[in-house]
């Protein structure tokens, strides 16, 4: 690789970037070029965007395999919110890529024809391969056979040329869709060129859906997972970023996975994003339950009486586009997305012709016809709800002799593959539509001026990552946000409702982390989740996990002894937090034994406790680990609402500060806490777990000798905590602690 590696952007054009202090995970420092530059004119972006999208763009791509070095691999992942521009992101950090000399650009995306077309067009059409006369890029569609390999390769010996700067070579931009006969004709290709020392950036779009090992609990390789590996063998210097809104697999899966991200960075969603926040919490006006008696049933001919209302609701809007004449660009739709069975996509489809059928007879009836006048009151009903949301809404009789013309334009399109291939959407052909289907639609899929969202199915089995990627009513549409309405089934709703505080509790951890410079290895994964969902599906995790939500609970860790390290850590965070707080001796029964008798600080900043206490006190087996990880969590989220809670702190066997600290023995393996100790008038020691203020956090500090089965000293001073969490700090969690994570990456 020649060593005048940069593209040099015309000094005329400049940009303001907003520099972070810490970057101490960039490994080299992008160039802000002119083919960045004019992707920002063409998209128009917005001026309070374009600083963000440019800092975001030069972090990721200065965490990629440095264009001056010879060799290199790693793995990326980059998060954004659904529908919030992630294509915009890898387009700009291709462009990037050009300014800064990359010579090859592979985009990985799309399991289906439309999608993996939908995706090769818009980034095509963002960096204006059409309307550009510079040659600066060479595209290849799914490349085979010798005569991509010969084009390739000539492009290829330019870059290696001295006499050809770097801003004559052409940039490879190679799109391939995720399909193993197009991922294998690839590298194939890829395997036959000499691609020594030059830097490679491989984009895979929607990374978590079908890249990961699916076989991976069977000691075994999925087709794609293996089709990628195959890929990323051929290339000894690239990086491979992941792009998803949906980060739960590829941050679960084993940290030895090849696919296992090195770092992971967050994307800002622009001004105009609207996302769950804004329909669950702060516009919760917009969505509606669909109640349980009307769930699809096939043998019902008749339909829901939520999918007439839904269907009101659009056609008003549709109206009121032509009334203010705005239906001559763009596109105004309606999704219904009931199951994936295709024969429920021809119920509804039929439903929603018949729907058409009576609105437009009725319509056309003379005034005074009584259905006419019912079907009237109907939609005045569902303009007195529109007109709630949507400001200088036109007046009520405007609408109403349009609405015929509205109902008549919509077509009502089925997009599944129940006819072979799923169709394209003909965006030009019509200002409105109405899309029947069910898994075409669940994820990467775009549609235009999406209004209206009519979602009867249920949560199936709950995967996280899946459900919200359904959500295909988020997107920039805060413009016209009045016009938006989401039908969904409780369970559904109350899902996506609830995924809001997982998906914000992954990405602030992940921003958080960035900053530390860390390998994203060594992150913790423990995360907030709802009981009623799973992370992801099973089959791509080798490693487990655990949940749980301590309420009105106590975490008490295992009895076994830990590395000398460890155990000499915990003795000197223990000794150095109690001699630093104020202690008293706790009151009780006088017939209490000594082992019986405490030293305790019943009001205590808990986060103080948190911060110089429990968030460094090492616990041994994983299981504990990840339940320990868990309880942090909770206190982590209690505290950020309520930084001035106190807790009880107990030093265990311990009558003053001038006595020594009694050590309790234990067998491996045993309990913890010492029990009750009743006499005939009563108990006169209540046990260790009912000691404390129930009402607030109880910590506990232990004193051990361990003993084996035979009565052998295991461990002597070995330290324990225990802690109760109450009913108040109830939070739902996931945690995984990985086995081997010293392992270097293989493939």
């Amino acid at each position: 690789m020649k060593k005048d590696n940069l593209i040099q952007p015309d000094n005329s054009e400049t940009i303001e970037i907003v520099t972070e202090q810490n970057f101490n995970q960039i490994i080299w420092e992008p160039t802000v070029g002119n083919e960045f530059l004019d992707l920002l004119k063409f998209k128009d972006i917005p001026e309070e965007s374009k600083a963000s999208l440019t800092e975001e763009t030069r972090r990721i791509l200065g965490k990629c395999v440095s264009p001056a070095l010879d060799s290199g691999a790693g793995t990326g992942l980059v998060i954004g919110y659904v529908q919030s521009g992630k294509t915009l992101s890898f387009t700009g950090v291709s462009a990037m890529a050009r300014d800064n000399g990359y010579p090859i650009l592979i985009v990985i995306s799309g399991t289906s024809v439309p999608l993996s077309g939908q995706s090769k067009t818009r980034l095509q059409e963002d960096l204006r391969f059409n309307e550009r006369s510079d040659r600066a890029w060479i595209s290849f569609n799914n490349p085979k056979g010798w005569s991509d390999e010969d084009a390739i390769r000539r492009v290829i010996e330019d870059w290696r040329d001295p006499l050809v700067a770097n801003k004559n070579c052409q940039t490879i931009l190679i799109t391939v869709m995720k399909n193993h006969t197009h991922l294998n004709n690839l590298a194939k290709v890829l395997g036959d060129l000499d691609i020594s020392e030059l830097p490679v950036l491989v984009i895979d779009d929607e990374a978590d859906q079908a890249s990961m090992n699916t076989q991976v609990k069977k000691g075994k390789t999925s087709t794609t997972y293996g089709c990628i590996l195959g890929i990323r063998k051929q290339l000894p210097n690239h990086t491979f970023l992941q792009y998803t809104a949906t980060p739960q697999a590829p941050l679960l899966i084993s940290i030895i996975d090849i696919l296992s991200p090195d770092f992971a960075e967050i994307l800002t969603p622009g001004p105009d994003y609207v996302g769950g926040k804004q329909f669950f919490r702060d516009h919760n006006d917009l969505v509606h339950t669909i109640p349980d008696s009307e769930k699809p049933d096939l043998n019902n001919l008749i339909p829901p009486e939520t999918l007439v209302s839904s269907l009101r609701v659009f056609f008003l809007g549709v109206a009121t586009a032509i009334v203010l004449g705005q239906d001559r660009k763009g596109n105004r739709s309606m999704l219904i997305h009931p199951s994936q069975a295709t024969i429920g996509h021809r119920q509804f489809i039929q439903w929603v012709y018949e729907i058409q059928k009576r609105f437009q007879n009725e319509l056309s009836l003379a005034d005074n016809e009584p259905d006419k006048q019912a079907l009237i009151g109907e939609f005045k009903e569902s303009y007195k709800d529109l007109s709630k949301t949507v400001d200088g809404l036109p007046p009520f009789e405007n609408l109403l002799e349009y609405l015929p013309l509205a109902i008549r334009r919509t077509r009502v399109q089925e997009v599944n593959a129940s006819r072979g291939q799923t169709p394209l959407i003909d965006w030009k052909g019509s200002y409105s539509y109405i899309l029947v289907g069910g898994q075409a639609m669940d994820r990467g899929f775009t549609v235009e001026g999406l209004t209206v969202t009519y979602m009867p199915r249920s949560t199936g089995i709950g995967n996280a990552d899946t459900l919200q990627q359904r959500a295909r009513f988020f997107g920039y549409k805060k413009s016209y946000l009045g016009y938006c309405r989401v039908y969904l089934e409780h369970k559904m709703r109350q899902a996506l409702e609830s995924y809001i505080d997982h998906e914000e509790d992954i990405q602030n951890q992940l921003r958080e982390y960035r900053d530390t410079g860390k390998p994203l290895s060594e992150w913790k994964r423990v995360f907030q989740i709802p009981d009623q969902l799973h992370p992801t599906r099973g089959s791509v995790l080798k490693d487990g996990y655990t949940r749980g939500n301590f309420s009105d609970e106590w975490f008490a860790p295992y009895i076994i002894p830990g590395a000398d390290e460890m155990e000499n850590n915990n003795r000197t965070l223990t000794d150095s937090f109690i001699t630093g707080i104020n202690l008293a001796s706790d009151k009780g029964h006088i017939k209490r034994t000594s082992t019986q008798k405490h030293l305790v600080n019943e009001n205590i900043s808990l986060k103080n406790v948190y911060e110089n206490l429990l968030r460094s006190f090492a616990v041994k087996d994983r299981n504990s680990q990840e339940r320990y990880e868990g309880l942090l969590l909770q206190l982590r989220k209690h505290l950020e609402k309520n930084p001035e809670e106190t807790c009880s702190i107990y030093v265990m066997s311990r009558e003053s500060t001038e006595n020594e600290w009694l050590i309790r023995e234990r067998s491996i393996g045993g309990q913890l806490f010492q029990g009750a100790n009743p006499d005939k008038s009563g108990e006169f020691y209540p046990g260790d777990r009912n000691i404390g203020d129930q009402s607030k956090v109880v910590v506990q500090l232990h004193k051990l000798k361990i003993l084996g089965p035979d009565n052998s000293e295991l461990g002597n001073d070995i330290r324990f905590i225990a802690i109760r969490i109450p009913e108040k700090m109830s939070v739902s969690w996931l945690a995984q602690v990985q086995e081997g994570e010293s392992h270097v990456k293989s493939n």
